[in-house]
């Protein structure tokens, strides 16, 4: 399912492959604007709230901290309708999560990829 699901700074130019573009940030990335973008969707409500994510800061050492609390976050009963709707679509083409980090493995997209794969997995028949 990896290939499903990409995942893909923001800033980067290449755009090969195509697939529905999904921002994940709660903050729109600077100077990005919104044509510039070429997104499908924002759902910045699944993104980390701002308290994780200014506590997590990008700080490679606390990794492993901060993907255990955003999964805790995700399990919220409102995030739940959003997850299922880019598992769907994931199990229908190609979905791109665009976040603006500059760190490429250790941001809430990494996890969120994760947590999409996981669901869509235990929705495959046996």
């Amino acid at each position: 399912m990896t290939d499903r699901i990409r995942i893909q700074r923001i800033y980067d130019e290449d755009r090969a492959g195509g697939g529905t573009r999904v921002l994940v940030d709660r903050v729109w990335p600077r100077g990005i604007s919104k044509d510039d973008a070429d997104l499908d969707y924002w759902y910045k409500d699944l993104a980390p709230s701002s308290e994780l994510r200014k506590w997590f800061g990008h700080d490679p050492g606390l990794w492993a901290a901060f993907k255990q609390k955003y999964r805790k976050e995700l399990r919220n009963g409102d995030k739940r309708e959003q997850l299922a709707e880019l598992a769907a679509m994931a199990r229908s083409g190609r979905l791109i999560l665009l976040y603006g980090a500059k760190d490429e493995k250790h941001n809430q997209a990494v996890v969120l990829r994760e947590v999409l794969e996981e669901m869509n997995q235990s929705e495959e028949p046996d």
